[in-house]
């Protein structure tokens, strides 16, 4: 996700391990090395600096455990403060009263359509909430069509005034009516700007006026680092915001706003848009996110995809297989729809810790459907293990699944290395499950 960030990291990290003593001349080193990866990634230069000192304050400060090596006290001391830098917790949103409302702000550009759909979805599907979308961005001529039409694929009302020009007449309707038909959300797509200007602001403030929003958040994309950070300041300064969206999270992003918009702004980051789909979206977590920079993987959002998507008991036995190494064909296929409902393939594999390069897996997103017409083209042997799948049996099992022998010879070869990987799952299940840090993210619910 961060690329060169994350491999600045891991190196620094790497060479620690040889460490035996920690010293000033190497502390400062190290510390320094840290810096200038936080500033290469875009991260404001005062929250770098102020990092840096509370990280290097701590190492000379803390007493060195017998049974932790320096370079592992390092790493945990950068990821404590990177997770405190970012927030600590996750933030809720304030939803108390009747209806609640949502008011979505930020620059042209950076998702706010896409993000409102996506919020709306989730507080539909997970907090059951009956959500009103509302079409507040009269600047873009394609805006209110494309809201409307997220809203048809997600099943939410979506409210807009034909021909109207004024969006505070269309907030002023879009009250009246979520009051009249029991809307418990209403959430206000608004318009943007290419830059901050004085008409836009006036409007944001009229039509926060008469909404009289319960949350203000605004939209930041990722890849714009300390840009998105600097404008989500202003937004703040002028009308006022609540927290922060951040968006465009599965591209080329800039750890930059992540790491410093909560302490810019002093307003917690909500949530965050992962992918283009209305589902890859989810809570911002600062335990999650310092994992994923320091390339750690995401166990935090990987349990919580599965607790959505996996039965526990249909989980314990598939583990329960992978103990005894006797993962078959047939339970690939049985457990392929669930991970597709999960999201990317690659995408899942990237948030286990630890795993080989994803290239060796010989798994991409696009190779399901064939997968899948292979195993289906195999006898009910050769899908449990019990013939072995030996060159007459791959050429058949080519022919009946309209696939090359090569691509049967890489799904066999694939399946191994995937079925060596889920033996060692347990054994992760039971570190984290010993790690209280870890557990602390499930005791309660957003």
């Amino acid at each position: 996700m961060f690329g060169q960030l994350t491999e600045k990291f891991q190196d620094l990290f790497s060479r620690l391990k040889s460490v035996k003593t920690f010293d000033e001349d190497n502390i400062s080193k190290a510390v320094k090395e840290v810096r200038l990866a936080l500033l290469d990634a875009d991260v404001n230069f005062s929250v770098a600096s102020s990092f840096i000192k509370k990280v290097k304050e701590k190492i000379l400060g803390e007493e060195v455990l017998k049974s932790v090596s320096p370079g592992d006290q390092f790493i945990s001391i950068v990821h404590k403060e990177l997770v405190e830098l970012m927030g600590s917790e996750e933030s809720s949103l304030h939803l108390s009263s009747y209806p609640s409302v949502i008011l979505l702000c930020g620059l042209q550009g950076n998702g706010k359509t896409t993000q409102a759909a996506k919020l709306a979805s989730m507080l539909s599907l997970e907090k059951e909430k009956k959500p009103l979308l509302v079409a507040c961005d009269l600047q873009r001529p394609a805006a209110a069509l494309q809201l409307k039409t997220l809203g048809q694929q997600i099943n939410v009302e979506v409210f807009s005034v034909e021909g109207e020009k004024n969006p505070v007449k269309v907030a002023k309707e879009a009250m009246k009516k979520a009051k009249k038909e029991g809307f418990d959300v209403v959430i206000v797509d608004t318009a943007g700007r290419l830059h901050i200007d004085d008409e836009l602001m006036k409007e944001l403030k009229k039509i926060k006026d008469v909404t009289e929003p319960h949350e203000v958040l605004f939209v930041a994309s990722a890849t714009t680092g300390q840009d998105a950070v600097k404008t989500a300041a202003e937004f703040d300064q002028k009308i006022g915001i609540t927290g922060s969206i951040l968006t465009m999270l599965d591209g080329n992003a800039r750890a930059g706003a992540a790491i410093s918009i909560k302490e810019v702004t002093k307003k917690p980051l909500k949530f965050e848009g992962i992918g283009e789909r209305v589902q890859d979206f989810q809570v911002f977590n600062p335990h999650s996110m310092a994992d994923r920079i320091l390339g750690m993987g995401d166990v935090i959002n990987l349990v919580k995809k599965a607790q959505k998507h996996i039965d526990e008991k249909e989980s314990l036995e598939m583990e329960q297989k992978m103990l005894k190494a006797s993962f078959t064909y047939d339970d690939y296929l049985k457990q392929m729809s669930k991970i597709k409902k999960m999201g990317s393939f690659k995408g899942l594999l990237k948030m286990i810790p630890g795993l080989p390069s994803l290239d060796q897996l010989d798994f991409s997103d696009k190779e399901f459907s064939r997968l899948e017409a292979m195993i289906l083209a195999m006898t009910k042997r050769e899908r449990l293990g019990l013939d072995e799948l030996l060159p007459p049996r791959r050429r058949r099992i080519a022919r009946g699944s309209g696939c090359s022998i090569d691509d049967v010879n890489k799904m066999v070869k694939g399946f191994k290395r995937l079925k060596q990987m889920m033996k060692q799952m347990p054994k992760m299940k039971k570190k984290f499950l010993k790690d209280p840090n870890f557990m602390k993210q499930f005791d309660s619910k957003k």
